[in-house]
């Protein structure tokens, strides 16, 4: 099989990785990849978001399978204009990405449906949030951006005057471009988060291992919010008996939501959770694999992902076996220093030969034979042990091992899941 993978971060080289095991996977293509997937995958240099491109390459490249895994894209309509060509597809078509390109529309969903989430009130224009806002107490309030914001469109405001700060940013300023125009302002929710990744045909759900991100880019949650500095699993606040009340009360709920929409969801939904003191709660959804919960999740799958892939793709997810191994999972991300603002690229990373199997590469480029930093997170070190504390301790080992100029790294990456494993 010849097969293409959309994307190139840290995400996607786990993917592939992962892809590579099933021996049918004979060639896999990367649009664009980068510097570090190149030594897994052939990266081709079209982006992940000129669909137009991708589909010509797909094409006359004859490719047989496409796992379209970035948001943009999906929510373009990747998948769309792929199927169109004959070619089959993992991940949701735009009319389902939907679920993540607009938070006003999964936060209706939510209510429509009695999926449980944060109170909230949606806008499209500033004055009538501005209002809304004199009318709440002081304190905690968070502020979405509807659409896609790499991230970013999501401020937890201590007070309404960050709170209006930052509805006059999104809204009047334009922070987020497009994105911005409506906003959602939610109720502040507390507890500890789960990040909970699904495979669904649109009919069956198949939730991977639960894991913990660590979003703050300082020791001890502190500093800006990134893209993720590491991440941990299985996380160890989600026990069964709470797994079993997310798949009766939102899990299959959200499927079978999209469905009687008209939009049935097939591909790999991320349910951003938090176990508040009433029960589990959605704060977000995502339309495709976590970055970098995905680094610690597919290490521990013990079925195969191309071909739980496909029975997504046939619809055949109900009598395919989705397993993970008993045991946990650590990834810490290395990344440049000034991330997630500013920071110099251009270092050479050395990376010795018995650590490589263990990185996944997010920000690099080839010059040569080298191999040079070119993104604010430049990559990720994932150990796999029988537990959380053996696998921390091999995977810091490893990072202490790799080097480039600028680097930097959270020192307590899952920390608190150690704490909350002794309790």
């Amino acid at each position: 099989m010849k097969i293409l993978v959309v994307g190139g971060g840290g995400r996607e080289h786990a993917i592939i990785r992962k892809l590579k095991e099933n021996p049918a996977a004979e060639e896999i293509f990367c649009l664009p990849g980068n510097g570090g997937i190149a030594r897994d995958a052939q990266c081709v240099p079209i982006g992940a978001t000129d669909i137009a491109g991708i589909v010509d390459f797909a094409v006359s490249s004859g490719i047989d399978y496409a796992v379209v895994a970035p948001d943009d894209p999906l929510v373009l309509g990747a998948v769309d204009a792929l199927e169109e060509k004959g070619i089959p597809c993992f991940g949701p078509r735009a009319n389902a990405a939907i679920i993540e390109g607009s938070k006003v529309f999964s936060k209706n969903l939510m209510k429509k449906y009695h999926i449980p989430t944060a109170a909230y009130e949606a806008f499209d224009d500033a004055a009538s949030a501005l209002a809304y806002l004199e009318k709440q107490p002081d304190g905690p309030i968070v502020v979405k951006a509807d659409g896609l914001a790499l991230g970013k469109g999501v401020i937890i405001a201590q007070s309404l005057e960050e709170a209006k700060t930052a509805v006059v940013d999104m809204m009047q300023n334009g922070k987020f471009g497009k994105s911005g125009e409506k906003i959602v302002i939610e109720e502040f929710l507390t507890g500890p988060e789960v990040s909970v990744l699904a495979f669904t045909d649109g009919e069956t759900v198949k939730p991977m291992v639960s894991s913990m991100d660590h979003k703050r880019a300082g020791d001890g949650d502190t500093g800006l919010n990134t893209g993720g500095m590491g991440t941990v699993a299985p996380n160890p606040y989600y026990t069964a008996e709470i797994a079993r009340q997310c798949m009766e009360e939102i899990f299959l709920p959200t499927i079978r939501a999209m469905k009687a929409e008209g939009r049935p969801f097939k591909g790999c939904l991320y349910f951003g959770l938090m176990l508040t003191p009433k029960g589990p709660r959605v704060i977000e959804y995502n339309c495709r694999f976590g970055d970098p919960e995905t680094q610690v999740v597919l290490p521990l799958m013990q079925s195969d992902l191309l071909t739980v892939m496909q029975a997504v793709t046939n619809g055949t997810l109900k009598d395919t076996p989705v397993e993970f191994a008993d045991a946990s999972a650590a990834c810490v991300i290395m990344a440049s220093k000034g991330y997630p603002v500013s920071y110099e690229k251009g270092y050479e990373i050395t990376v010795p030969d018995d650590v490589w199997p263990h990185v996944y590469v997010a920000g690099a480029k080839k010059q040569e034979d080298k191999l040079l930093t070119s993104g604010g997170r430049v990559l990720g070190v994932t150990a796999v042990a029988g537990t959380l504390r053996e696998a921390l301790k091999a995977s810091y080992s490893m990072v202490e091992k790799i080097h480039f100029g600028n680097a930097f790294y959270r020192r307590d990456i899952g920390a608190r899941a150690l704490q909350a494993e002794e309790k």
